[in-house]
């Protein structure tokens, strides 16, 4: 009798856990569907603290190049490879607004793709509202550049990478 009553209880046990194991799908799914919901929490919260610290939500091209957030500051990047090095143009506006910074100093450091470091100045082009340098050589690959500009004793930082 003992051993009747063991050999159920053993049974149904095996039971238990062999059903038990193939009925994870549906927790399988709704596991994924959390996750979903997690990762639109984390978005939504880092739009949040953008609009919290003051970037703007307009943080687009305008002139077709890479756009670096720094603040109340809004900085693009346009290189275009030309005969004698790369033609770079770098608009620094205003976050808010947009509207071009005219006197700022702005310095680059760019590490170019076979190591070597250069530092260049940027001239303010009046005309066309943004600052503008060329790049003298013609490695060919990726580049790191670090953007400096000061604006009435105010540092903005932007990093740019872009390839030639």
């Amino acid at each position: 009798m003992k051993l009747l009553n063991f050999g159920t209880i053993a049974l149904g046990s095996a039971g238990l856990l062999f059903f038990g194991a193939f009925s994870h799908s549906d927790r399988a799914n709704s596991y994924a569907s959390s996750s979903n919901i997690k990762a639109a929490k984390v978005v939504a919260r880092n739009e949040l603290v953008s609009e919290k610290s003051g970037a703007s939500k307009d943080s687009k091209s305008k002139k077709g190049g890479q756009v670096v957030e720094a603040g109340a500051y809004h900085l693009e990047l346009v290189s275009e490879k030309e005969a004698n090095g790369i033609h770079l143009d770098l608009y620094l506006q205003r976050g808010d607004n947009h509207q071009a910074i005219p006197n700022a100093k702005v310095t680059a450091q760019i590490q170019s793709p076979d190591g070597t470091q250069k530092n260049l100045n940027f001239k303010y082009d009046s005309s066309g509202k943004h600052y503008t340098t060329l790049l003298p050589g013609k490695a060919t690959g990726q580049y790191q550049m670090k953007v400096t500009a000061d604006v009435k004793g105010e540092k903005v930082n932007g990093r740019f990478s872009f390839k030639q």
